[in-house]
């Protein structure tokens, strides 16, 4: 933290308690101390006020919890880069002395939580790393390893994907066997470690409004082989010459895609993430699509990855996911 940005905090905490400190004696001179049937003269909704003075355990409890903030905020940091008169923690683990992860000692909630998180290491790491030494295939049949993928999937990945791993519009289903970087055990790892960035360019400037109906026209029915809706004045015919000299770099001249550049296969509409009707393939062609898969390596680290990697195999080959408790 600056210097500013220090003194800005300090200046800003201790001005309201000292503030709240004034208001609270200022408004206890004067008081009457005796207790009166007297009212301050007005009421709301049947209810009056009485002028009688603050009780005193109010009073005191209210000095108390000024005093115990004072205490607290020299011992402990609370006052812009002021460390606190404590020496807090000195190591992430006393017994190795292995240094946080800014290399400083002291009292941080980013301190506490890998403290907490060095715990979890110690307790559940020797589990994960006899998993991470498998293969992918045999660790997407052991019980115990898919209750703890579902757990790591229901806490990291369900977000976007779903409780069930169905997916939702712009996120994929993960239980089906469609994929758009591939669904060998490895790439799955890789796909969840490094993360995937998926583009689909905006084609209306380039083929116009007219070619962005004639290509969707030919995805809807001769990719797909369903029929297109009424009233429709869209040529698939022309589509598929705009298709094969713009769309078959990506998605393959038989439009089942290129899983190397997580281009999606167009036979199999159940897949598109981001609708299938002859609307919303318009929407797509005319504006572009982009989306974005975390990296997962930095948070969840290759052990952990391993096991989701295997967790989200095992629901695409159809096998009954174990369900966390």
């Amino acid at each position: 933290m600056t210097t500013f940005w220090s003194l800005y905090v300090t200046v800003l905490t201790l001005g309201t308690i000292f503030s709240l400190t004034w208001l609270l004696l200022s408004t206890r001179k004067g008081q009457r101390e005796e207790v009166t049937d007297e009212t301050v003269g007005h009421a709301f909704d049947g209810i009056e006020e009485y002028d009688n003075p603050l009780p005193k355990w109010w009073f005191w409890l209210f000095v108390g919890t000024i005093v115990f903030a004072l205490g607290y905020l020299v011992l402990y940091p609370g006052l812009g880069n002021w460390k606190g008169v404590l020496p807090g923690y000195s190591y992430l683990d006393n017994d190795k002395q292995t240094e946080f992860s800014n290399g400083q000692p002291g009292w941080t909630g980013v301190h506490e939580w890998e403290k907490e998180m060095a715990k979890a290491d110690a307790r559940f790491g020797p589990i994960f790393a006899k998993f991470a030494a498998m293969p992918i295939t045999e660790v997407a049949k052991d019980p115990q390893a898919l209750k703890m993928g579902a757990r790591l999937f229901a806490s990291n990945c369900s977000v976007c994907h779903g409780s069930d791993a169905k997916g939702a519009f712009g996120f994929p289903n993960l239980t089906d066997n469609d994929w758009r970087w591939g669904g060998e055990p490895d790439t799955i790892k890789t796909t969840i470690m490094g993360g995937r960035h998926g583009v689909m360019p905006a084609w209306a400037e380039v083929i116009g409004d007219q070619g962005v109906a004639d290509v969707a026209a030919f995805v809807v029915s001769k990719l797909d082989g369903r029929t297109l809706p009424e009233g429709v004045k869209a040529d698939a015919e022309n589509g598929q010459k705009i298709f094969a000299a713009n769309c078959v770099a990506c998605h393959g001249p038989e439009g089942k895609g290129t899983p190397a550049m997580g281009a999606p296969n167009l036979t199999h509409p159940q897949a598109f993430i981001y609708g299938s009707s002859f609307a919303q393939l318009q929407q797509t062609i005319r504006y572009g699509r982009q989306g974005q898969m975390p990296a997962q390596e930095q948070m969840q680290g290759n052990d952990k990855v391993h096991l989701l990697a295997a967790y989200v195999y095992s629901l695409s080959q159809q096998a009954e996911p174990a369900k966390a408790e």
